[in-house]
């Protein structure tokens, strides 16, 4: 039998229940309100007097990372905000509104944009491009702590799945999956302690978490979004312009999957800018433009996951409108690759 994690063996949940309550006497107490209450005390006491600067991304994870850490030592935190450049439509500005407007934290908008496309320039490999943007991230951090005065701490959202894909375990076999910017990209000589209260939780726990902290139910249900952004769904080099193109692209799969009810239901929607260009028609002449790839899938926890079985007529309408809404790209294709033997992002 398979292993009994992966949600589609059968009984695989019944399996691990039964070894862990009736077998090993486990009790299923953990609570969001448990958890909270444990995480700010270990804040507390791990923090002191300390100054914590805290690492937003925009997404649920970090939020609820600086949310917890400001229930812990209030003023102490100060959030920074890197908009790197490789985020989608809109979300800087709704990480401002939530984080500085409607929870009253500290925070710091640094546009660096510039500065990591800079560090992207010609970088095709993705372990490389991870390596950099997490390089770039911290270096940011570092600057920014020195004209904040003395910082003692760097908070993240580091969830366990990260933790899992970016360790190479001493094995003949294993390897690493991928390298996440926030655990595999810090670099030697980091001179922050880190502070990661979701290191040991999965995404569904996070998001209860969220909820129970009072947090957004958009900001709590958004789909997971890589910490390296839009340039791990380029496949290639990175530049301003395949950025805007996916980032339109992303928009049209993202828009019709709330229209039709599927938001929720699965684990992630998105679009890939591939390196491929193929001969189209438009109008009434030939074109040679991009390939853009769509990926849907289903998960529980994102360890593993299947392709989603969205209705055609949902499909038809996101390939039509990203080739007529979106400059250069002529064909869409939809990608039916499982987690294993595929990951689910491309890169």
């Amino acid at each position: 039998m398979d292993d009994p994690e992966v949600a589609h063996t059968p009984l695989g949940r019944e399996v691990l229940r039964n070894f862990l309550i009736t077998v090993c006497g486990c009790a299923a107490t953990w609570e969001p309100a448990s958890f909270i209450e444990r995480a700010v005390a270990d804040i507390r006491h791990a923090v002191g007097a300390g100054r914590v600067l805290c690492a937003l991304s925009g997404g649920v994870d970090s939020a609820v990372a600086a949310t917890l850490v400001h229930r812990a030592v209030g003023e102490q935190l100060t959030c920074v905000f890197v908009d790197n450049g490789l985020l989608r439509r809109g979300e800087g500005d709704r990480v401002v509104d939530i984080v500085s407007r409607q929870r009253h934290i500290h925070l710091v908008h640094v546009d660096a944009t510039d500065q990591f496309l800079h560090a992207l320039h010609g970088v095709t490999d993705p372990e490389e491009k991870r390596r950099r943007i997490g390089s770039t991230f911290i270096r940011v951090f570092e600057e920014q702590a020195a004209s904040l005065g003395d910082i003692d701490f760097l908070a993240q959202g580091t969830l366990y799945p990260d933790v899992i894909e970016s360790t190479a375990h001493d094995t003949q076999n294993a390897q690493t999956i991928k390298t996440h910017h926030n655990v595999g990209g810090l670099p030697a000589d980091l001179r922050f302690k880190l502070v990661e209260p979701l290191r040991y939780l999965f995404k569904d726990e996070v998001r209860e978490v969220g909820l129970a902290l009072g947090l957004p139910d958009d900001l709590v249900w958004r789909q997971p979004f890589p910490g390296p952004g839009l340039a791990i769904r380029i496949i290639g080099a990175v530049t301003r312009e395949r950025l805007e193109t996916l980032r339109a692209a992303d928009w049209v799969v993202i828009d019709e999957i709330k229209r039709s009810g599927l938001y929720r239901k699965v684990w992630q929607s998105f679009a890939i800018l591939t390196p491929i260009s193929s001969v189209g028609v438009m109008g009434d002449g030939r074109t040679y433009a991009n390939v853009v790839a769509v990926r849907i899938v289903e998960s529980e926890d994102g360890m593993t996951a299947d392709w989603a079985r969205v209705p055609y007529d949902v499909l038809g309408v996101i390939s039509r409108r990203i080739v007529n809404e979106v400059p250069a790209v002529n064909r869409v294709v939809y990608d039916i690759s499982s987690k294993p033997p595929s990951t689910i992002e491309w890169e």
